[in-house]
């Protein structure tokens, strides 16, 4: 019997409207959260639309989600996340 695991992502999705970076933590899949950001379900997301999805990672607790979601929004995580994970995003 093979165990299902539950998994946290933290994404980063980027504005085709302005650019703008939004950093963000589901508990759902990433995908449907996407389409919760492009519908403007999400208040601070709804005036960017719309958005594509250019980074995520899946943790396996709710706590390390959190903890990575709050160090990316922070500036030394915003100059990592420039620097490692979306440098070359507009490749995607």
């Amino acid at each position: 019997m093979r165990t299902v695991y539950s998994m946290y992502f933290v994404y980063i999705i980027k504005s085709k409207f302005d650019d703008s970076l939004y950093y963000g933590f589901t508990g759902q899949d990433v995908f449907d959260r996407l389409e919760d950001h492009n519908k403007g379900d999400c208040d601070y997301t709804a005036k960017h639309r719309p958005w594509k999805l250019i980074w995520f990672a899946g943790f396996e607790t709710k706590q390390q989600a959190m903890d990575f979601e709050r160090y990316l929004k922070s500036g030394s995580g915003k100059a990592f996340a420039r620097k490692r994970l979306i440098e070359n995003s507009d490749r995607v």
